[in-house]
Order: structure tokens, then C-alpha cells, then sequence
């Protein structure tokens, strides 16, 4: 009977070391995972929904599907109203505030198609910081906003791009650039294509995007079988679902003329929006459960 029981055990454990040994190959860029909070839960349910407000209820059964109790979920949900996150109405709440703004980013960097560029003429944009003296949280303040907005540091206090998008995008953000900076439009450069590359990492985004996509599919054909551990599949898809919007909203938007032939910033897109199906999908069928 010793003897009988051991394949069984083996065959038990091993699917589970195979999940475990091709999530481990791109931990290093969805981090360690660990127990979701119920704000990251709840602000991730209303971020993915069709619409961005939910009933108390279904915000209920979807924190509990990650082990987050409906007090603890109750409380949370009062707390980022209380923080101007969240507005309440009739036993429902809908995001507001920076999470708004944050689901609009997610859907251009998810949902964007090359097209949204305009032709590029091979001008470019710079942006160049005119304060001799600023404090840290300003400095740090106008990184953000020029990565946000696509724009590499070609020296200290330098930011450039293509300019292939709109040069009014996301006014909030540019006015970050436009209290520290002074612009100049249509620029001529002599830049090479592979500086240009170089400049906005190309190379080093093009990899990650295509490790991300092989993980999501990957995810996607090992959800059609049947799960033993639903809160850790769910867990999982819900980080590797963030690290592949992290990414997209990270993509340098360069025209056609600067990128190599196998550009994956499209099929990072598309593969995402797949996962996201399957996610949403899994979820419904735990909760129908």
C-alpha cells in the first residue's frame, strides 16, 4: 500500500512546484506577493469594473474572496470615503478624487491604439527646468509627472520626446512642467535611431513587455483547468494584472520610425485586456460558488 501512495502524493504536489516555478520567473517584476489589503482589493474592484461604482454587496463578496471579512471591508470602505477616494451613494460607492483620475490613466495605457499618436514630422519637445534652487518634493514632483508623460531625461534638469502626442495631454500633469519648466516645441534633433532607443530604454522595456506577455498567457491556458486554490490564483492574476498595467503605463509612446519590427507593446495591450477577461471571470465564478 507504501508503495501505492507515493505517485499519488507526487502527482498531487507537482502541478503545484510548476505553477510555483514559472510564477517565480518574472517575480522580479510583480515583487514579492503578499496578502492583499482591503484597499488594494476594493480600489482594484472598482478600477476593473465596467462602470466605476459597485453595491456595498458585490464590493463585500469580492473582498471576501481574498480572506477580507465584511467588517474589515465596511470599514474601509468609510475610511476612503473619509479620504475624498470614494463617494457613497444609496448603498453603493463610486470612485472619485486621484482614483478617478488613476482609472483613466489605466484605461488609456490599456486600451490605447498606435494610432492615438499623431504623425510625426521628426520634431521634438524639450522641456528644460529654469529654478536655480528647488525643494526635493518639487523635483521629485516633476519626475513623476515627466515619466508620466513619456518624457526621457536626456541630462539633469533636460526632458525631451518625439513630438508625436499631444503637447496640452494631461493637463494636470503638465502643469506640474509648466511651474518648473520653459518649453520649447518642434525642435530639431540629429539624434540617431539607436540614441533615441537608448535614451528611453528600449531594449530593457521590449523584454520585460514580452516576459509579461508570455506570464499572462501562461495564466490565461492554466485557468481553464480546474484549481484547488482559488484565493491564490485569484492573488496572483490580480498582481500580475497590475505589473502588466505598471508596464503599459510605462511604455515610451515613440513613433513608428524609432521602434524595432517587434515592438510587443501591442500584444502586452491585447494579452492584458485577455488576462483581465479571465480574471473577471474567475471571480464570478468563485462568487456564484
Amino acid at each position: 500500500m507504501g508503495s501505492r501512495r507515493r505517485p499519488q502524493q507526487k502527482q498531487k504536489h507537482a502541478p503545484n512546484a510548476a505553477v510555483a516555478a514559472r510564477r517565480a520567473r518574472i517575480s522580479d517584476l510583480i515583487g514579492t506577493i503578499r496578502p492583499l489589503t482591503a484597499r488594494s482589493v476594493l480600489a482594484t474592484a472598482l478600477l476593473g469594473a465596467s462602470e466605476p461604482r459597485l453595491q456595498v454587496s458585490e464590493l463585500i463578496s469580492a473582498a471576501s474572496l481574498f480572506g477580507i471579512g465584511s467588517g474589515a471591508t465596511r470599514t474601509c470602505l468609510s475610511r476612503m470615503a473619509a479620504n475624498g477616494e470614494l463617494v457613497s451613494d444609496n448603498g453603493s460607492y463610486a470612485l472619485s478624487g486621484h482614483l478617478i483620475e488613476r482609472r483613466g490613466r489605466i484605461d488609456e495605457a490599456a486600451r490605447r491604439t498606435e494610432s492615438v499618436s499623431r504623425q510625426w514630422d521628426g520634431s521634438w519637445d524639450i522641456s528644460v527646468v529654469l529654478l536655480e534652487r528647488r525643494a526635493a518634493v518639487d523635483r521629485l514632483e516633476l519626475r513623476k509627472a515627466a515619466k508620466a508623460l513619456h518624457l526621457a531625461e536626456i541630462r539633469e534638469g533636460v526632458w525631451t520626446r518625439p513630438a508625436n502626442l499631444d503637447p496640452e495631454r494631461v493637463p494636470k500633469l503638465r502643469a506640474v512642467l509648466d511651474e518648473q519648466c520653459v518649453h520649447f516645441r518642434g525642435a530639431r534633433s540629429d539624434i540617431t535611431v539607436e540614441g533615441a532607443r537608448s535614451l528611453f530604454s528600449i531594449e530593457e522595456w521590449s523584454r520585460d513587455a514580452k516576459r509579461l506577455i508570455r506570464a499572462m498567457e501562461d495564466e490565461i491556458d492554466a485557468s481553464r483547468a480546474a484549481v484547488d486554490d482559488t484565493k491564490a490564483m485569484l492573488t496572483y492574476q490580480f498582481v500580475l494584472s497590475i505589473a502588466a498595467v505598471r508596464h503599459l503605463q510605462l511604455d515610451p509612446l515613440l513613433p513608428p520610425a524609432l521602434l524595432p519590427a517587434d515592438w510587443p507593446a501591442a500584444t502586452l495591450r491585447s494579452t492584458y485586456r485577455r488576462l483581465d477577461e479571465t480574471f473577471q471571470g474567475n471571480m464570478i465564478r468563485a462568487l456564484q460558488r
